[in-house]
């Protein structure tokens, strides 16, 4: 019995910003509080030991996606650095829940990453029709 799997290597961008985009809710902005406009994610929740390893993993996932996309070292070193400022921030024990509900390191890294594809995408798409002319 055989069972068939797409399985292809290369994702387009605009999937790839979809998944990275939905891990960056998930981790910052997945539940709204009852009664309020607040909203936190698992790692606000995971603030508890080796959950922070675990969130701050999947938040250097993110910025190794944008690197495989092309991200130039400076912007990757800005985000990279927010990671930063989290742990740090997530690493004091009662503050750092408090610091995961409100700095949300992983969407800025993903709005960071999303303008940069457009930008890389616009300068492509203006050459391909300035080429064509």
């Amino acid at each position: 019995m055989s069972i068939a799997y797409d399985l292809s290597p290369q994702r387009s961008r605009a999937e790839t910003l979809e998944r990275l985009d939905a891990i960056a809710r998930l981790l910052d902005s997945a539940v709204r509080v009852p009664g309020t406009n607040v909203r936190v994610g698992a790692d606000a929740l995971l603030n508890i030991g080796v959950g922070t390893i675990v969130a701050k993993g999947v938040s250097a996932y993110l910025i190794f996606e944008a690197r495989r996309h092309g991200m130039p070292t400076l912007p990757l070193c800005r985000m990279a650095g927010r990671v930063g400022i989290d742990l740090a921030i997530s690493a004091v024990p009662v503050v750092g829940w408090f610091g995961d509900v409100f700095y949300r390191a992983n969407l800025k890294n993903i709005d960071e990453l999303r303008r940069h594809l457009g930008a890389t995408d616009g300068a492509r798409s203006a050459a391909v029709s300035s080429a064509g002319r």
